[in-house]
C-alpha cells in the first residue's frame, strides 16, 4: 500500500503558473504508475496526465496537452505537476493517484491522495 500527499495548490491568476507535488510513503514508489485527476465544483473527476514507473513515458489530457507537465523523482519519492498557462476552467481539487497497472491510458487507480485546490482567478 502506498499513501500519498498533495501540495502546491493555490490560487493564481488565468495565464500564470503553479506545480503541484505529491508525496509518497509505503510501498516503493517505483511499483506504481502515477496519475493525476481533477475534480471541479458539480462535475465528475477526470483523468489529467499520467507518468510510467520509470517517468519515460507519459500520457495527458487533451485539454491540458502543451500545458501541463508530468514527472517523477524516484530518488524522492515524488510526483509533480507543472501547470502553465492556467485557465479559470483549470479551477479544480487535483488528486495524485498511484496503480500497479503499468498501462498509462487506463483510469482505473488503486490508491488516492486527499486532493489539493487550485484557484485560477479570470
Amino acid at each position: 500500500q502506498v499513501q500519498l500527499v498533495e501540495s502546491g495548490g493555490g490560487l493564481v491568476q488565468a495565464g500564470g503558473s503553479l506545480r503541484l507535488s505529491c508525496a509518497a510513503s509505503g510501498r516503493i514508489f517505483t511499483f506504481y504508475t502515477m496519475g493525476w485527476f481533477r475534480q471541479a465544483p458539480g462535475k465528475e473527476r477526470e483523468f489529467v496526465a499520467a507518468t510510467s514507473r520509470s517517468g519515460g513515458s507519459t500520457y495527458y489530457a487533451d485539454s491540458v496537452k502543451g500545458r501541463f507537465t508530468i514527472s517523477r523523482d524516484n530518488a524522492k519519492n515524488t510526483l509533480y505537476l507543472q501547470m502553465n498557462s492556467l485557465k479559470p476552467e483549470d479551477t479544480a481539487v487535483y488528486y495524485c493517484a498511484a496503480k500497479t497497472s503499468t498501462i498509462l491510458v487506463t483510469i482505473s487507480y488503486n490508491y488516492w491522495g486527499q486532493g489539493t485546490q487550485v484557484t485560477v482567478s479570470s
